[in-house]
């Protein structure tokens, strides 16, 4: 059941000294030694009690203190009944010390408990307290009454003015924690989402490298198979290391590029159809910034294509077009066609997919198919 402002207790941020600075600390332990001096002096500065008196004047005020510091403590736990216990114990002490002539402390220690009755317990059980104490206080004070009504008034404000300070505080005190535990959140989640991005770039390069490799690899084999000359299987064999070679400058540009290290796309696409035979590339419209994931998508579905065409299209002429405009960036890739490679069905032909998803995840598109004449990969991610 859900609790209601009469019987809600201050939150245990407010009840704390958590949030507090350390100047208002300093102010409210200045203000209790000020108060606990006052009334040591009060409890020796009365002659009619003489010297033992005196010392058991102080000793109350000692016990005073020591319930008064209780009291705070069972109220921050939460504890009512041992905090209403707590309170009637100076309230006793206050009307004993008024019986003794010790009207002064008792004034203060009434006063103390209707504002720390107020501040700290819940609204049902403090306005009883509050009231008890307060109303000592009135037939006790010898003041016109007039006076006695402003200061019993001023008590009063004063202990809900200090509650609604506290609550405030205890307020901020949990949205700081909330905030706390938001960020933590979040730099878990931006944590996982970099390792996932880690591991896609790193997936992506070695299935692009062992593809390669593949098709080189295989086709060694066919042509030992068919007995061909030892240079044509050499090149092969070559090749392949080559392209291994590749796959780790490739895994450590990747990682550059996760670190925004990366070099412009114009030119890594000029040195991707450099290595091509028939392939050209040309880039259209005003260059714009792209982040370090859409770069990175662009330059796999082109390594991705150009694989595709070694395997399927073998000998064919290969156009690469990079054309930004205002909102994205497109990539297109197409080929002219021509006879299967001597890996025409090796692989599994899951590149392509796997870069829509990427490209799909980036909030864009890919489009793979046959044309007239040829293939045709698009890409196309948002600036």
């Amino acid at each position: 059941m859900t609790e209601n402002a009469w019987t809600r207790w201050p939150s245990r941020e407010a009840l704390g000294r958590a949030g507090t600075s350390r100047p208002r600390r300093l102010l409210a332990w200045i203000v209790r030694l000020l108060v606990l001096a006052l009334l040591l002096w009060s409890a020796f500065s009365q002659r009619h009690v003489g010297l033992w008196g005196a010392l058991a004047a102080a000793a109350g005020v000692l016990l005073a203190a020591l319930v008064a510091w209780a009291f705070f403590q069972s109220t921050y736990e939460h504890r009512l009944l041992p905090s209403l216990g707590f309170m009637g114990v100076l309230l006793g002490i206050a009307v004993a010390a008024e019986a003794t002539g010790f009207t002064g402390p008792a004034l203060l220690i009434w006063c103390g408990c209707g504002v720390g009755a107020l501040e700290r317990l819940p609204l049902g059980a403090a306005l009883p307290v509050t009231s008890v104490a307060l109303a000592s206080y009135s037939a006790v004070n010898n003041d016109v009454w007039l006076t006695t009504a402003a200061t019993v008034a001023g008590m009063a404000l004063a202990g809900y003015v200090l509650r609604l300070d506290a609550e405030a505080r205890g307020s901020a005190q949990r949205l700081l924690a909330q905030e706390r535990a938001a960020r933590a959140a979040e730099a878990e989640s931006a944590a996982l989402a970099e390792r996932a991005r880690i591991a896609r770039e790193i997936h992506d390069v070695l299935a692009h490298s062992l593809s390669a490799q593949l098709v080189h690899l295989e086709a060694a084999r066919l042509l030992i198979e068919n007995g061909a000359d030892r240079d044509r299987i050499l090149e092969r064999v070559v090749a392949a290391r080559g392209m291994a070679r590749d796959g780790l400058a490739e895994t450590r540009q990747a990682l550059s590029a996760l670190r925004g290290e990366l070099t412009p796309l114009e030119d890594f696409l000029a040195e991707l159809v450099s290595t091509a035979d028939g392939a050209e590339v040309t880039v259209t419209g005003e260059r714009r910034p792209l982040s370090a994931e859409a770069s990175q998508a662009v330059r796999r579905v082109a390594q991705e294509a150009l694989t595709n065409v070694r395997k399927h299209a073998r000998g064919a002429k290969v156009a690469v077009r990079l054309a930004y405009s205002e909102h994205e960036v497109t990539l297109d890739v197409r080929d002219s066609g021509g006879r299967p490679g001597e890996l025409g069905g090796a692989g599994g032909g899951y590149g392509l997919l796997g870069m829509r998803e990427r490209a799909e995840l980036l909030g864009g598109s890919l489009d793979a198919g046959p044309d007239e004449e040829g293939f045709v990969v698009t890409l196309k991610v948002p600036v």
